[in-house]
């Protein structure tokens, strides 16, 4: 026999599970407004941290910013666009050295990032089949990528130091591959140099993303593509490159952005004053910045840079979602 819930008596409150169209509508309202009240001190520190100093970056590349008004900076004059013309005449020195600095970074990360993830493709080819130890080469593979950044720069230029280096010490005397010491931290060498350091910094990142990729591919395609008759190459060709297309378009445009705004590694290598070899964009903002005292041209720049990265990311994303519908 079914019977009706009793009516509460007179000065009695009802009980809110006999309201459930009262009571989910607040329940709901908490749960949809939850996930912003997670966000928000993220939002907030993503807010200080990265929003406000790049508008105030922004609004000093309009203004005359030298030494002379480093204490009131808001105090300076305006400069309205001469600052970006200042950046931008490639018939004048300062225009001549800011488009040598973005073509060395250019050449600068094309080559890291080429050998990068062709390093980290072979490594992650190579431990993706079992054998004995795999786990620990995996590790030492990724000793690079944890060790503190500024420490294993420093301790790469100890090593290579011309009289008392040891990869000079490896090079000569040992392999006797040169037939004297070389500078490494000047001149053409330079170049070299910071590309090598730059490469061992970045490629187990690299072979990290590549790994965690390939563990998500099935061992049937590559049992089937066995089966046909397919080698070692066209498996690669064949089943793991198309399986890791999504992360290679993540992992390149990440590689790209950072080494392109790459500064603590020539800066810890060369200090103030990069040679013209190894001269990066960004030292070369950072120079015109906080060595020549011109915030406002500095901004400037940094302004510039800014939109060739939109630009570049934009499109690279553009074309690789295109060529993903298609």
């Amino acid at each position: 026999m079914i019977t009706a819930n009793p009516a509460p008596e007179a000065g009695q409150k009802p009980d809110p599970g006999l309201l459930p169209g009262r009571a989910r509508p607040a329940r709901r309202r908490r749960r949809q407004w939850l996930p912003y009240l997670l966000l928000l001190p993220v939002l907030l520190a993503e807010l200080l941290i990265h929003i406000i100093p790049m508008l105030v970056g922004v609004g000093m590349s309009f203004l005359q910013l030298t030494q002379f008004y480093i204490r009131n900076w808001t105090e300076a004059p305006s400069a309205g666009l001469n600052n970006y013309r200042f950046a931008l005449q490639f018939d004048q020195a300062s225009g001549k050295a800011l488009l040598h600095s973005f073509w060395t970074t250019v050449v600068f990360t094309v080559i890291v990032l080429a050998l990068s993830w062709g390093l980290a493709m072979m490594a992650a080819v190579w431990t993706q089949r079992a054998f004995r130890g795999r786990g620990l080469v995996r590790t030492a593979f990724l000793v690079p990528y944890a060790l503190p950044v500024f420490a294993s720069v420093i301790t790469w230029s100890f090593m290579l130091q011309r009289d008392n280096g040891v990869v000079n010490h490896v090079l000569v005397e040992q392999l006797g591959l040169l037939d004297d010491r070389p500078f490494w931290l000047i001149g053409d060498n330079s170049f070299i140099a910071l590309v090598v350091v730059e490469v061992w910094r970045l490629w187990p990142f690299a072979f990290l993303a590549l790994t965690a990729g390939m563990s998500a591919i099935p061992s049937e395609q590559y049992e089937a593509a066995a089966l046909d008759g397919a080698g070692v190459f066209r498996q690669i060709r064949w089943v793991t490159l198309p399986n890791l297309r999504s992360v290679n378009q993540v992992l390149l445009l990440v590689l790209f952005l950072w080494t392109f705004n790459e500064f603590t590694v020539p800066y810890t290598f060369f200090g103030k004053s990069a040679p013209e070899q190894a001269n990066l964009i960004s030292m070369h903002i950072y120079q015109n910045s906080f060595v020549t005292w011109n915030f406002g041209a500095g901004s400037a720049m940094s302004v510039l840079l800014l939109l060739f990265l939109l630009l570049v990311t934009t499109a690279y994303l553009f074309l690789t979602r295109r060529r993903r519908d298609a």
